[in-house]
């Protein structure tokens, strides 16, 4: 992983029922950084036609995938590091949204926790029924890109730590002793 930029920006991806959420918050928190939830900025179709439990297709994530990479380019231009969650199940899409300073965080793992988190989860518009095609959209990240790969069997503030010492080991500031997020998550960091 490098950082390219002097202003980060952090895109936390995967599948839903990842954590994706849980995790750009607690990095948004800890470091002082904007927030963007994803989710919020899809447009109202594609919103409808998930909650149907009908997959999107590229032509349906395009869009959105611009004002996400827009909020971006705002950020990086004023200075202002960012965390935002996004799927970014392609390659295709990751490219689309890459800069320089874009650093992908992806929790993954065992597809079970997932589909627990999943069933689990209330109030949310995508139903677990479409984890399956999720999962079999996401193509796995490749070695050229800007990406930290974190083990969902993690609980939240290992996951955290976890990416926080990722983070400051390539020159991220980090607090020292970031509330929910002290000590260090056990295993080695995993860049791909």
């Amino acid at each position: 992983m490098s950082l390219h930029s002097s202003t980060p920006v952090l895109i936390v991806m995967g599948v839903s029922g990842s954590g994706k959420s849980t995790l750009a918050s607690g990095l948004s928190t800890t470091l002082g950084w904007d927030f963007l939830e994803g989710d919020e900025v899809h447009p109202a179709a594609n919103v409808a036609k998930m909650a149907a439990g009908t997959p999107l297709t590229d032509e349906d994530r395009w869009p959105w995938l611009r004002s996400i990479r827009r909020w971006i380019d705002e950020h990086q231009a004023a200075g202002t590091p960012g965390v935002v969650t996004c799927s970014s199940l392609k390659r295709s899409y990751r490219d689309v949204l890459a800069a320089n300073g874009v650093v992908f965080v992806h929790p993954t793992g065992d597809e079970r926790i997932i589909a627990t988190r999943m069933a689990a989860r209330t109030g949310h518009y995508m139903p677990a029924s479409l984890l399956a095609s999720q999962l079999a959209t996401l193509e796995p990240l490749q070695p050229d890109e800007n990406a930290i790969a974190v083990d969902v069997s993690l609980s939240p503030a290992e996951q955290l730590a976890f990416t926080l010492d990722h983070l400051a080991a390539h020159g991220v500031a980090v607090p020292l002793d970031p509330e929910g997020a002290s000590g260090t998550a056990s295993g080695t960091p995993a860049a791909v």
